[in-house]
């Protein structure tokens, strides 16, 4: 049996709990200083012990959390869950902007009819 460990490297931490793929990832998220671990930039070789409060800035959201728990194993969802209790989420989903128009964004639906469309409007106009 394994014995319950009294620290922990954040990358692997990061990695077990979920927060990132690979642990590769993780260690490029320490390094970009996307992580904050107590209101300070870690290194990945920082250990974590319980009761560390991480800010997590992602892609798609930002998140606030306390370690609860030490993981070296990498789990399903629930079990990762259970390693961390969130604190603050905030997720970061931006509506498009005008300039987006530029770039060749597009809302769903608006443009060019797809095949399915095309095939609707065929019918209809065969008198089906």
């Amino acid at each position: 049996m394994t014995e319950p460990l009294d620290k922990l490297r954040v990358d692997k931490w990061l990695w077990a709990a979920r927060f990132f793929k690979t642990r590769g990832s993780a260690l490029e998220a320490i390094k970009g200083g996307k992580v904050v671990l107590n209101g300070q930039k870690p290194k990945p070789s920082k250990t974590l012990v319980v009761g560390d409060c991480l800010s997590i800035t992602q892609a798609h959201r930002q998140v606030e959390v306390t370690v609860l728990e030490l993981s070296d194993k990498r789990g399903n969802a629930e079990t990762a869950e259970k390693l961390y209790q969130l604190d603050k989420e905030e997720l970061n989903q931006r509506k498009p902007t005008a300039d987006m128009a530029l770039v060749g964004y597009r809302d769903k639906g608006a443009g060019r009819p797809t095949k399915r469309d095309r095939r609707k409007i065929e019918d209809f106009s065969k008198g089906f």
